[in-house]
């Protein structure tokens, strides 16, 4: 399973059991993270036995259920619960992915939650995301012209231009690519990372967009671009099934045109 990043100087300490109401019998065991900085106590799993014959199917119903009905206090981010926001994206029995397109019935033996793989933890399954944020504001994710928009129309694009951002722009960030990079891991203060890559990709290749050079410029960097080294973690965990991996290499293929190599 990939490694989280733990508060310094602590330890995961033993958990919590709450057991499922008497008389349940279709029973399966849910194995959380939990930290409150402000306890000043070491990180600890508790553990849920959870009634699925009272519960819904996804694993983000079940975290729903240990909060409503079991224990208040725990602490993670959820949204559309349609796998479009991507605000509860968790490493569940060992992968990054989304807890609202999780099946139960996809996971066997016991369900084991974390918070995103390697990033500071604010609070439980709540992984801080500024940095993150920050790295795709430096991208500039939006449209850059430089000459007029037509008076009486949008900025056009046929439907063959079109076709170029497809498997781009519907990536929702949810981190769970770069999350699931070593490179990311290791470099991720300079590293932008696969998320951000795919997300700058997609300005790249849109015909509408007049920054071109400017975000290759952006981009030619040690670290920035280069620290991806194919290992295609983050194209296996994408729930959307993206392919950063794939952005990433373009994005090289065109440093590389434009040296003329």
């Amino acid at each position: 399973m990939a490694e989280f990043r733990l508060p310094k100087n602590s330890r995961i300490s033993k958990g919590n059991h709450h057991p499922a109401p008497e008389g349940a019998k279709n029973v399966k065991t849910f194995r959380v993270y939990r930290w409150d900085p402000d306890s000043g106590e070491n990180p600890r799993v508790d553990s849920y036995d959870i009634d699925l014959d009272d519960c819904g199917p996804m694993v983000l119903d079940a975290v729903i259920k240990i909060k409503n009905e079991i224990d208040p206090t725990l602490t993670f981010r959820r949204s559309c619960r349609e796998g479009i926001c991507g605000s509860c994206a968790f490493n569940i029995d060992g992968t990054n992915t989304l807890a609202c397109t999780k099946g139960i019935d996809e996971i066997s033996g016991d369900v084991k939650i974390y918070p995103l793989p390697h990033m500071p933890v604010v609070k439980d399954l709540v992984p801080d995301l500024t940095h993150f944020y920050a790295q795709y504001a430096s991208i500039r994710p939006w449209l850059r012209t430089q000459s007029p928009a037509p008076p009486d129309k949008e900025r056009l694009q046929s439907p063959e231009d079109r076709k170029h951002i497809d498997g781009l722009y519907e990536c929702i960030l949810c981190a769970c690519c770069s999350t699931a990079c070593p490179s990311y891991w290791w470099s991720g203060e300079r590293y932008l990372g696969p998320a951000i890559l795919l997300q700058a990709y997609r300005w790249l290749v849109d015909s509408r967009d007049e920054a071109t050079g400017e975000r290759l410029d952006d981009l030619e960097d040690p670290f920035r671009l280069y620290r991806c080294h194919t290992i295609m973690n983050c194209t296996k965990t994408c729930p959307k099934g993206l392919n950063p991996a794939k952005a990433i290499a373009e994005i090289k293929k065109m440093m590389l045109a434009r040296r003329g190599l």
